[in-house]
């Protein structure tokens, strides 16, 4: 092992040991730790008991039956609705079932474990893969990363699992080993939150070759996971369609747990989400407008990337520049929170090609990832948000309204840059056939 490689697994490793023990320390010191862990275990445990887990009612009587805290009425809806509305689909309860029959103190404690382990392995092998060009710079970047994911450890959300998941599939594709722990790891991925591994699916699927056969591979397991879960779940929940897209709306309404606009009710709601809805609700308070606004921003980015994909050769190089970007538009359509931010992951390897290229775009991309890191963290989001809480912000002219987003919304501003310059530099490289 060469010094710099040295150097660089020495970032790595202590960047995971301040995610672990800062995490851990965070959770057991914090009043309301592990929230949306509860959510999804609270819901499994009440369709374990033959109960709806899309009727708030119902889970929320389990919720308080199984021991947990009065949920007051007077709480803003975003606050109640982490533990008491289930906005997840049915393939999630199967991840879940073998948690939800333990008591919750062994079963919280071995999902910090699983979601510690997990990311720390997806974040070493996220790494071998930078660090044959740029050592220090991928395991400082990384390290960094890991650091102010520490959130994930305090809420215990199902991102960090799904998200180490699907990178973990990522390095089995790209070098192709363990083709099968690959598959099953990013099936396992779509079934837990679709919304963040179903793009770089997509890019394996458009591929071509042997990684539009694992793809395929995936997307079969995925449909044989799904059909016993709603088997199950519509045994209990013949209407569970509907009660989950009710829930769903009921999350993206004023002050619920996914209002994206700048007067939502509760804690951090829309200042601590990554989706594009949050800055063109600054412009248009109109939920058909923003929603209409944010899918053609993200349907041309998309359909671009799409374009490229299909219609080039991919070598070494794109693949990182083609998952760089998708990684980061991932984030902005729909309704996202910075863990899933840990996505950005997938941007190291196309960052340390860069910077070892040199020249402008190597220092542009560095800048760029070091800002996405730090502006997607879990505790520098929570201490922005806590900074600008009290400011009077006055978005009535052009500058002032600039000022407010880059202060309040900096999470999909930075993602929307990440994901237009490396979407722009895949674009440039694939039409030009002498570059990789």
């Amino acid at each position: 092992m060469t010094k710099a490689r040295l150097d660089g697994l020495l970032l790595l490793l202590l960047g995971s040991a301040m995610f672990v023990l800062v995490g851990a320390a965070m959770e057991h010191i914090a009043t309301g730790s592990m929230q949306d862990f509860k959510g999804i275990y609270y819901s499994t445990r009440c369709l374990l008991e033959h109960c709806d887990p899309y009727n708030e009612d119902q889970l929320l009587h389990v919720y308080l039956a199984e021991g947990g805290e009065q949920v007051s009425n007077a709480l803003a809806p975003a606050q109640r609705q982490v533990v008491t509305l289930c906005v997840y689909f049915p393939t999630v309860f199967l991840f879940l079932a073998p948690f939800a029959v333990m008591a919750w103190g062994p079963a919280h404690l071995l999902w910090m474990i699983l979601t510690a382990a997990g990311l720390v392995l997806a974040a070493y092998l996220t790494w071998s893969l930078g660090a044959r060009a740029a050592p220090r710079l991928s395991g400082g970047l990384i390290g960094l990363l890991l650091i102010f994911s520490a959130g994930l450890m305090l809420n215990g959300n199902s991102a960090g699992i799904a998200v180490s998941l699907c990178v973990i599939a990522v390095w089995c594709f790209i070098k192709e080993r363990f083709a099968w722990v690959g598959v099953l790891c990013l099936a396992a991925s779509l079934a837990i939150k679709p919304h963040d591994a179903g793009l770089v699916w997509l890019y394996f699927l458009l591929a071509g070759g042997v990684r539009r056969k694992r793809a395929l591979q995936c997307l079969a397991i995925v449909a044989l996971l799904g059909i016993p879960s709603i088997l199950w779940v519509s045994q209990v929940s013949p209407h569970w369609v509907q009660e989950l897209k009710y829930n769903q709306t009921l999350a993206a309404m004023h002050g619920g747990l996914s209002d994206p606009r700048p007067d939502a009710v509760g804690s951090g709601t829309a200042a601590m989400m990554t989706n594009l809805q949050t800055i063109f609700s600054m412009i248009w308070n109109d939920a058909r407008i923003y929603d209409l606004a944010t899918y053609c921003v993200c349907g041309a980015l998309l359909l671009v990337w799409v374009l490229t994909t299909l219609r080039s050769r991919q070598s070494q190089t794109r693949t990182w520049l083609a998952l760089a970007a998708i990684a980061a538009l991932s984030m902005l359509p729909v309704y996202h929170r910075p863990h899933d931010a840990r996505l950005l992951l997938l941007t190291i390897p196309a960052c340390a090609t860069l910077w070892v290229e040199g020249g402008v775009l190597g220092w542009f991309a560095l800048v760029i990832n070091t800002a996405g890191v730090v502006l997607t963290g879990d505790l520098p989001l929570a201490f922005l948000v806590s900074l600008t809480k009290g400011l009077h912000m006055d978005s009535a002219g052009l500058l002032g309204m600039v000022l407010t987003v880059v202060l309040t919304r900096p999470a999909p501003l930075i993602l929307t840059a990440i994901g237009a310059f490396y979407l722009w530099v895949y674009v440039k490289r694939c039409r030009d056939p002498l570059q990789d």
